[in-house]
């Protein structure tokens, strides 16, 4: 029996009042650069693995009617962030990581559906500054978590977190996740 089954129908009477002059919520879809390369720069670009995850990606956001999409100044994330920006036919807005709060409040002063492409360090950040739950940190081998911010005006947040693509599992990177041998231990750096 699927769980749904099991909970009471909700009546009309319980649902909350829509009304026409409501305003449509600032919805925010935030990932997590896809797999990166081991190629010896600070820069590396996607993978195989990350430019399928990337495809993969678009294919379920193909109908969430993005308006806006943002990433860091990253060869990753921009690449994670440009198919997306492509569709809208507009220029990717670059973000300054260290700037969260400021495209926490743009983001949510503009009206519309956004596109984030980030890092396993900022990404939870940026969540919880718009007002979501970041739940865990992300580990360094995992690039499949999505999350779904909806902000409605007076109202708390709402946060979902989806994966999609690749399932992660923890420690384990298939060999598909990077170049062979590129697989390193957690390392300091600021931007994963």
């Amino acid at each position: 029996m699927p769980v749904l089954a099991a909970l009471p129908p909700v009546s009309a009477t319980q649902l909350p009042e829509a009304r026409d002059d409501d305003p449509d919520p600032v919805v925010v879809y935030l990932v997590r650069h896809a797999e990166k390369a081991d190629d010896g720069t600070d820069d590396p670009p996607l993978t195989l693995a990350g430019q399928i995850r990337v495809r993969v990606l678009r294919q379920l956001l193909s109908d969430a009617g993005l308006t806006h999409v943002y990433t860091t100044d990253w060869k990753r994330t921009r690449d994670t962030a440009r198919p997306f920006a492509e569709a809208l036919g507009v220029e990717a807005t670059i973000y300054d990581p260290r700037q969260l709060e400021h495209l926490a409040a743009t983001i949510r002063a503009t009206p519309g559906t956004h596109f984030v492409s980030g890092h396993s360090n900022t990404t939870p950040v940026l969540v919880a500054a718009l007002g979501g739950n970041p739940f865990d940190p992300i580990d360094e081998l995992e690039y499949d978590r999505l999350y779904i911010v909806v902000i409605h005006p007076g109202q708390p947040p709402v946060t979902t977190l989806l994966r999609f693509g690749e399932p992660y599992v923890e420690g384990s990177d298939f060999g598909l996740r990077a170049e062979r041998g590129s697989v390193r231990p957690p390392s300091s750096r600021r931007r994963n």
